[in-house]
């Protein structure tokens, strides 16, 4: 049977641009989803995610059982999972936005606001290096395209998969076991994107 990729659909993610790139990473059944039962039959679940993380929390939520879905089959299954931008961010315990907001915990740290420094503009927007940290699974050197005013801050450095640089050092990844979400976004980053994708289809999770 064919290998099905659940691309979730709350109401926060750029959803036909990362459904393009999938494709043309090589993915062949994708299913954009706000259905929990088609995410508990996924074998790869990625999430993106573009705006507030409070907003993009709260359409999660809103959403019957796909929080109860994504714990079984990511925490319980140990299907790889792929977080996108404040798809990334929400794997924090909260979020620092405009209040503090709990996020899903998978990950322990806190996203909040990157700090302004001299000739250094926020939001990070462009194209930067991605500088993967020894054993990181999936990430490789190279540029990326980024577009984030708020950073995730790890509790524990050793989940902290690549960093990049605006001013000072920025979490560009974090992992923790079949668990991946990328600051950057793979879906605009062209080739380097799209390899990145390539290597999560194929992930297998020892």
């Amino acid at each position: 049977m064919a290998e099905r990729t659940a691309l979730i659909d709350y109401g926060a993610g750029n959803l036909h641009s990362v459904h393009n790139a999938l494709k043309a990473a090589g993915a062949g059944d994708i299913a954009v989803t706000d259905d929990p039962a088609v995410v508990r039959a996924a074998d790869r679940i990625v999430l993106p995610g573009v705006g507030a993380f409070a907003a993009c929390m709260g359409g999660l939520s809103a959403i019957p059982g796909m929080i109860d879905a994504l714990e079984a089959r990511v925490l319980g299954d140990k299907v790889p999972f792929l977080g996108i931008c404040v798809g990334m961010q929400l794997l924090a315990e909260r979020g620092l936005e405009h209040g503090t907001h709990r996020g899903l915990g998978w990950i322990a740290g806190e996203v909040g606001a990157m700090d302004p420094a001299p000739a250094i503009k926020i939001p990070h927007m462009g194209w930067n290096d991605v500088v993967p940290t020894v054993g990181a699974p999936l990430i490789e050197a190279g540029e990326a395209y980024f577009l984030h005013s708020y950073h995730f801050v790890a509790a524990d450095a050793a989940d902290v998969a690549a960093v990049t640089d605006h001013g000072a050092p920025v979490t560009a990844a974090v992992s923790r076991g079949n668990i991946l979400g990328v600051q950057f976004h793979p879906e605009k980053s062209q080739a380097y994107g799209l390899g990145l994708l390539r290597r999560f289809l194929d992930w297998t999770v020892s």
